[in-house]
Formats: C-alpha cells, sequence, structure tokens
C-alpha cells in the first residue's frame, strides 16, 4: 500500500475539489493488479488552509497456487496439473498415462478414459477438492466415434443412488452400495462438452480437463 498526498498549492493541474463529493471512491484494474483510490477534500478551521486531494493506490492481485502431486502424470510443458485461483481448482487436460511409467495404460479408450478418470481424482485430492465439487468438464476425443464407448464408462461412473432388495439377497444390496461408492461425479453430473480435436498429444485418445468449485 503506498499513499500520496498533493497540496493544490504545488504545480499540479488545478482540481475543483467543490465538485468532489465529500469522499468519492474510484477502482481500476491495470494489467490484471486491483488498484483503489479514495478522494477527499479536507478543510481546517484556518481560512488560509488550502484543500487538498489525497490518493491512496492498493497494487493487491489475488494470489493464484500451483497444484503438484506424484499420484498423476507429470504436466508435459509449461504447465501446472492444476491451479487453484478464486475458490475454483483448475485442473489442466489429463491423459490416459500410469503416474510410475509415464506411459499409456493402454492404446484401447476404454482403458484410458478410465485411467485419465482416475489420475484427475488424485490432482483433485491434492489440490483439497473431489470428485463430488467437479462442476464442469470438457472431453477431448481424437475419434467421435469413441464417443460411445466414453460416455457409457462416464456414464457408469456418475451414481444412481439405488439399493434393491431383491429375494431378499444381502449380496445385492452390498453390490448396489458398493457401485454407489465406486463412482466418480455424484449427481447432479457435472456440466460437460466434448470435442473431436485433430489430435492429442502423444496420440492419446482421450484427454480430459475439469473445474472444480472449493
Amino acid at each position: 500500500m503506498a499513499s500520496w498526498c498533493a497540496a493544490r498549492t504545488f504545480n499540479i493541474p488545478p482540481i475543483n475539489a467543490g465538485v468532489l463529493h465529500r469522499r468519492a471512491s474510484w477502482a481500476a484494474g491495470i494489467g490484471g493488479a486491483s488498484v483503489a483510490g479514495t478522494a477527499m477534500w479536507r478543510s481546517s478551521s484556518s481560512k488560509r488552509s488550502s484543500p487538498f486531494l489525497c490518493l491512496s493506490l492498493s497494487t493487491d492481485a489475488r494470489i493464484k497456487e500451483a497444484v503438484q502431486t506424484e499420484k498423476a502424470p507429470a504436466a508435459l510443458g509449461p504447465y501446472s496439473q492444476a491451479i487453484k485461483a478464486n475458490d475454483l481448482l483448475f485442473v489442466s487436460g489429463v491423459l490416459g498415462l500410469v503416474p510410475e511409467t509415464g506411459k499409456f495404460v493402454s492404446d484401447d479408450v476404454e482403458d484410458q478414459t478410465e485411467q485419465v478418470l482416475k489420475n484427475i481424482g488424485e490432482i483433485l485430492k491434492s489440490g483439497g477438492a473431489s470428485y463430488a465439487s467437479v462442476v464442469k468438464t470438457t472431453i477431448l476425443l481424437a475419434d467421435l466415434k469413441d464417443f460411445k464407448k466414453v460416455n457409457e464408462i462416464y456414464a457408469k461412473w456418475t451414481p444412481r443412488l439405488q439399493a434393491t432388495v431383491v429375494h431378499n439377497s444381502l449380496v445385492t444390496i452390498f453390490l448396489n452400495l458398493l457401485r454407489t461408492m465406486l463412482t466418480y461425479f455424484p449427481s447432479p453430473a457435472p456440466a460437460r462438452a466434448t470435442y473431436q480435436v485433430a489430435a492429442l498429444p502423444l496420440d492419446a485418445k482421450i484427454e480430459i480437463e475439469c473445474i472444480a468449485a472449493l
């Protein structure tokens, strides 16, 4: 925080303080930094005192924090696995790579999809979020013909809270509860967009990015 005060008797452009309110506030953004100021008109009991303006500037900017975990694939370029900012977690595009080897889990789009979702979960956890926190996902496919396969896997991880008793079978109850526990995105499912692209890094079949609320 820095402050500057200038008397009107100095060699500065004359300012008609009479047209100002007793206290007028203004704010402007410069290069991503916030600048806030207050214009004040003051007078003393002395008739010889000159009104002056006092300007206060603040260059405080919202801080962004990088998220990094070894339980998810390392970034392939000059970017972070995720960034925290403004109570949101922005997860970069994730591929179906195995963190320990840096190689794809397989060439199968279904296997890559499940690995991608698993990797996203680790990044979310490292950033203080969870699958339940996700509000938006974006899916990039090398071939839109794979959409049905990907969607089926994605959908099976969206919980359908059912605990149906069939013939009083405890096994059925257990399986339904287990199915609920092994879900990614709780209902209501996050907003989503899906696109086919010309190519993905490392010739991946799928890439997913997401945004989560903190």
